[in-house]
């Protein structure tokens, strides 16, 4: 059985932007993902895309996931 098993949904309405811009959107918060790949608890966990994540850099972004991860506590102890 794996120790990680969790699944993720990104979810983007039309107010983001065209079908390009949603693609790049979702594509952004799963490339972020990618670096808290074996820190996350197991679980399902849906990321609604909002308009200004085009507005925020790579370091503002972290430091969103950051802040919601350890609000939630989702983190592995």
């Amino acid at each position: 059985m794996p120790e990680h098993k969790y699944s993720f949904a990104f979810v983007a309405s039309k107010k983001v932007g065209n079908a390009v811009k949603r693609s790049k959107a979702k594509a952004r918060l799963r490339a972020m993902l990618l670096t808290y790949d074996n820190k996350i608890k197991s679980g399902k966990y849906i990321f609604i895309v909002k308009n200004n994540i085009f507005d925020k850099n790579v370091t503002e972004l972290r430091s969103a996931f950051n802040f919601a991860f350890k609000r939630l506590e989702l983190f592995k102890k």
